[in-house]
Order: C-alpha cells, then sequence, then structure tokens
C-alpha cells in the first residue's frame, strides 16, 4: 500500500500512536527460528473475539504469507498477514487459546515477537488484466488470509475487469472489516455481498456463501476468472466441492489451508499431509493438488 492509503487508513499512524519505530528490533534473516520484537502501533477491535494488531515491521511481504507470533510463556501461532503498508504490517487475531487471551491484554506500544514472513502467496500478479475477473469466497476468518490482496485490485481499477467477494458470518457482531466493506462495495469494478447464517439484518444476505453462487455470472467469464477459497477448512471443503459441481475446473480454483502449521520451516511435521508440508508448499494451493490434501 502507499504511503497516501496508509494516511487515508490510519492518519499518520506513528503521530497517532506516538511510538517509536526504533524499539523495534530487525528480523534475523539467517535464523528463522529467532523471533523479532516488534512494537504494537494500533489495536482495533474488531469484535469481542476479534482484534487486528498494527505492527511495525519494514520487511516485504507477499499477499496470502503468515507470520509465526509469539509470546514468551505462552507459545507460538501462525497468522496470515491481513494487511500491509511501508513501515507495518497488520493481523487479525481471534481469542481461541491460552496466546490469544494473551494478546487481547496487550495494549499500543508493547511488544509482540515475529518470525517470517512465510509461505507460498497468491499468484494474483498472474491475474492483473482488463479481461481478467475474480472471484473471492471467504466465510467467516478466511477475509483475513485475502484482505491485502483485495486491497491490492481496489487500488488500481484498470488492474481487473471485475472481483466479486462473497463473505458470510453467523451474526452481525461477528463481521469483520466493516470499514473496508464500504470501500469496497464503492469501487466501480468490485461485488460486495456480505451474509448473515444465523441470523436476518438489513443490508445483509442470508445463508452461507454457497447459497449465494448463483449471483455469480461464470458464463460471462469465458476462460479469463479464478476463484480464491479461504476459511475453515469444512467450509472451504465444502465450497470447492460446490464449485467443482458447477463444473469450475479445478485449475481455476485457489485454496488457502492453515493445517497445524507449527514451526513454518517443515522441521516438525505438525502441518505434513502425505509427502506435502503445508508451510512449505502452502499456504496458497491450486486445487489440483489442494484437494488431494484435505482429510
Amino acid at each position: 500500500m502507499n504511503e497516501e492509503l496508509n494516511k487515508n487508513r490510519f492518519g499518520n499512524i506513528w503521530e497517532n500512536a506516538q511510538i517509536s519505530k526504533e524499539d523495534s528490533a530487525d528480523v534475523d534473516s539467517h535464523n528463522i527460528f529467532k523471533p523479532s520484537p516488534q512494537r504494537i502501533m494500533k489495536i482495533i477491535h474488531e469484535d469481542e473475539a476479534e482484534f487486528t494488531f498494527s505492527v511495525y515491521f519494514r520487511y516485504p511481504s507477499r499477499h496470502g504469507q503468515f507470520c509465526m507470533i509469539s509470546l514468551p510463556r505462552y507459545g507460538e501461532i501462525p497468522i496470515f498477514i491481513s494487511g500491509r503498508g511501508d513501515d507495518w504490517i497488520e493481523f487479525t487475531v481471534q481469542k481461541v487459546t491460552q496466546l490469544t487471551d494473551s494478546l487481547f491484554k496487550l495494549r499500543e506500544g508493547d511488544l509482540i515477537h515475529l518470525r517470517g514472513p512465510f509461505g507460498h502467496p497468491w499468484p494474483s500478479d498472474d491475474w492483473i488484466g482488463n479481461e481478467q475477473n475474480l472471484v473471492v469466497l471467504a466465510p467467516e476468518t478466511g477475509l483475513t488470509a485475502v484482505r491485502t490482496m483485495i486491497e491490492q485490485f481496489h487500488q488500481d481499477p484498470k488492474k481487473i475487469r471485475s472481483l466479486y467477494l462473497l463473505s458470510s458470518f453467523k451474526d452481525e457482531k461477528g463481521v469483520l472489516y466493516q470499514r473496508d466493506r464500504k470501500r469496497w462495495a464503492a469501487h466501480p469494478n468490485f461485488h460486495v455481498l456480505y451474509t448473515l447464517t444465523d441470523c436476518f439484518s438489513p443490508g445483509y444476505g442470508a445463508g452461507s456463501v454457497i447459497s449465494h453462487l448463483d449471483q455469480i455470472p461464470f458464463d460471462t467469464f469465458g476462460d479469463n476468472y479464478h476463484v480464491i477459497v479461504a476459511g475453515p477448512q469444512q467450509q472451504m471443503t465444502d465450497t470447492a466441492k460446490a464449485l467443482s459441481d458447477r463444473g469450475i475446473p479445478a485449475d481455476k480454483i485457489w485454496i488457502c489451508l492453515e493445517r497445524k502449521m507449527y514451526c513454518a520451516a517443515g522441521k516438525c511435521g505438525h502441518c505434513k499431509i502425505n509427502e506435502t508440508y503445508v508451510c512449505l508448499e502452502g499456504p496458497v494451493f491450486n486445487y489440483t493438488k489442494a484437494r488431494t490434501l484435505f482429510d
């Protein structure tokens, strides 16, 4: 994201936070197992169970990559990079473990420890073109894995013919990135639908992402499209099957897996499925490969 966009989203984030960049440490590029302390610049309460942390970080990342986040005594978890700028990145964290409970107690100015970025990214540069169409299916937390990629296309309307985003949540309180939803929906080439699965509310569709696939005009795309699926594994499995049942070829579908990544270096074997290390070959896979990895 360029400097102007950064200011539009956060203002001058360093002036607002009044936190020194110099307090953060350099990443040790020679030791991928060594976490580096980084300063929290801003915390956004998405809802009661999900916070977004903006952290000083001046190293390059790519769409769909993740970092390992740790706190001393509490452990380490993989989290997708959900936002990025010239000298910062964002993580959206769900409160589900002892470590994430501890993260939620942190304040702006505190330190967290990072390793990374790691992982095979979305091949989004290959999808740029004024005839290209992108379909993003991101139920629940799946938005975190695709948010920076969506921003890539939002910044320049000429990069893509159309982008269809379908995202589902249980209820309105759990909706992520409301501020982005309004910006994305105003884009001339974007078609954005958020749905709720457990209740009804004005301004939202009803039901799952799968139940709204008929709103995507696949027959008008020709061969110029790709479908991105990110979210909880069972929902990705069901969504990919629904796409296949509609005749979408496997090589047009891209999946983002998070399975049990632990070391991010292919050493511990926690994420190994058959002979595939998800942390090394993924987390992004074409469905021709991903369909053999679901279990």
